[in-house]
């Protein structure tokens, strides 16, 4: 009698089960919609400041305010409001018809206008600016999850 040496069908289900269930765990534990959401939330926070930073090196020249901003731009920034719901509401920044067009700044101050990771476009960045009551800039973004990330100075 012959003796051969080989795999039975139950113990290649039985690895193939394991490895199933391995991965899943690992898929679970990974999570890889949340890091997405946290990077591009992340992404948002940043470019906030960035265009924050190209807006505040425009005003703190000789001779230029945030009302010289607005002018060479062309649209009046609205009042700021705390809680983001009420209105006036920011100005959404953009290159569409009365948004707050900032690629006068571009190669001077900032290398481009960022859009929103996910949603934003050239017309529509995802990105908002307002005026505070002293005449501060405040940058905000709507945050994946909830919430806002708000900049200002």
């Amino acid at each position: 009698m012959k003796k051969y040496s080989a795999f039975t069908l139950i113990e290649i289900l039985m690895v193939v089960a394991l490895i199933a269930i391995l991965a899943s765990i690992t898929f679970i534990a990974v999570s890889p919609a949340k890091n997405f959401r946290d990077t591009r939330n992340t992404q948002r926070s940043t470019d906030t400041t960035q265009i924050l930073n190209a807006m505040s090196q425009y005003v703190s020249e000789p001779g230029r305010s945030t009302s010289t901003l607005e002018t060479l731009v062309g649209v009046t920034l609205p009042p700021c409001q705390d809680d983001f719901v009420t209105t006036p509401t920011p100005l959404e920044i953009g290159t569409a018809a009365g948004l707050f067009d900032l690629n006068v700044l571009v190669d001077e101050y900032i290398v481009g206008i960022p859009v929103d990771p996910l949603t934003g476009s050239s017309q529509y960045s995802g990105y908002s600016v307002c005026k505070t009551v002293g005449s501060r800039l405040r940058v905000s973004a709507v945050m994946e999850g909830g919430g806002h990330v708000v900049v200002s100075r």
